[in-house]
């Protein structure tokens, strides 16, 4: 773990860098040099992301989202008259792992909050730290719904603004015999429950559901069932680069003349990983994509590719952690103290405009009322198949 003010360089998508970056700051700090970015009266707020173990793509582009907010923020000359500071960890997708580090975060470098982790399971696995410590954990990735904690704060597509129209979409547009193919942890799982239950609401069928471990290289075997199955609809929910091999040797054994492929948390983060051909025709549903035609998201692209490069990607992740550390920042200034209680009893109720429309975090659940599209890749972009508006989640505190 290191700390970095977000006003400092300018952050690279490289992980070699940031372990660079890692060790410099480390040996400053063994030096008892003091570090110009570490102020002591800033407001120091945590990134718990994975940063390594197959999921850095979606951790680096969370740090990215957080930390534009904050440095406009403190470009603006910060909030109450002190500067936000981010303090970087990596969980290493790891649930142990992420336990250790929000400790830290919180008793080590006394965070006012901390933003992330990815995984639903690494999120599980902090949330007694979170509660223990009354710190609260702003969340800022799709998951299966459920969570009604006073301490987590969630900026998340749920089932219900995913799966319960994207499921109908698919049946009649695709077919109606679907195949659930997933990583096997707590997401994948509860998210195809639901997919389960709306495609036969729908009037469909699933012909066939398997989950696989981290790690495989080699899906063969499930390929050829997918086949065998006759499936119409290719449910996909494996994530990271595990999703990456997949899709490449589901493609070049054909899969994708018989089956559409319909990827969950499927973003531009995975584009660059896969060819033209390789990606074509994949659809998928999220709040945001970044070729939208609407002013708001014509000036988020902008302003991120702005900061980081213009190659840099502009995805569902950044949106989504540029967005909730947008309302705790404005939480902050509703509740006039750094003081985690009135933070939480603030950061919710209002609205703030997104890359995709307005959003309203959400007082009674602390989740978040989005706006919704689906869309397919082609040329190697998202393009927008439908605009759903916002859609409305039910109460996570009543399901």
């Amino acid at each position: 773990m290191w700390s970095v003010r977000t006003t400092a360089r300018p952050f690279s998508p490289s992980r070699r860098r940031w372990v660079q970056g890692a060790a410099a700051s480390t040996a400053l700090l063994g030096l008892g040099l003091p570090l110009s970015v570490r102020a002591a009266d800033s407001i120091k707020v945590g990134a718990l992301q994975p940063l390594s173990g197959g999921l850095e793509n979606l951790g680096q582009q969370g740090v990215q989202g957080t930390q534009l907010a904050i440095e406009e923020a403190n470009d603006a000359g910060g909030v109450l008259g002190r500067r936000l500071e981010q303090v970087i960890a990596d969980d290493k997708t790891d649930p142990k792992t992420a336990v250790e580090r929000a400790r830290e975060l919180i008793q080590r470098d006394q965070v006012v909050a901390i933003f992330g982790p990815v995984t639903s399971a690494n999120r599980d696995a902090i949330q007694p730290t979170i509660d223990r410590f009354k710190t609260p954990l702003f969340y800022a990735t799709d998951y299966e719904g459920g969570v009604c904690d006073r301490y987590i704060i969630c900026y998340s597509g749920l089932p219900d603004q995913w799966v319960s129209p994207f499921v109908p979409f698919l049946r009649q547009n695709y077919g109606d015999t679907f195949y659930l193919f997933g990583s096997d942890y707590v997401w994948p799982r509860k998210m195809n429950e639901a997919v389960r239950t709306a495609a036969e609401a729908a009037g469909g069928r699933i012909v066939g559901e398997e989950y696989t471990p981290f790690g495989v290289k080699d899906f063969t075997s499930t390929v050829r069932k997918i086949e065998q199955s006759g499936a119409t609809v290719l449910v996909l929910d494996v994530v990271g680069a595990d999703a990456i091999t997949f899709v490449k040797q589901f493609v070049a054994a054909g899969g994708k003349t018989k089956t559409k492929l319909a990827w969950l948390g499927y973003s531009e983060n995975y584009i660059p990983g896969l060819t033209r051909d390789e990606s074509e025709g994949i659809v998928t549903v999220a709040n945001f994509i970044s070729t939208l035609h609407k002013p708001e998201a014509r000036a988020f692209v902008t302003k991120v590719r702005k900061r980081f490069g213009d190659r840099a990607i502009v995805s569902n992740t950044v949106d989504a952690h540029y967005m909730l550390a947008r309302f705790f920042i404005e939480g902050v200034r509703r509740a006039g103290a750094v003081d985690k209680e009135k933070i939480i009893d603030a950061v919710t109720g209002f609205s703030l405009e997104s890359g995709n429309g307005m959003v309203r975090l959400r007082t009674e659940d602390r989740h978040a009322d989005l706006n919704v599209v689906i869309a397919e890749t082609r040329n190697q972009q998202q393009t927008l198949l439908k605009d759903l508006g916002l859609v409305k989640a039910s109460n996570q505190c009543k399901t």
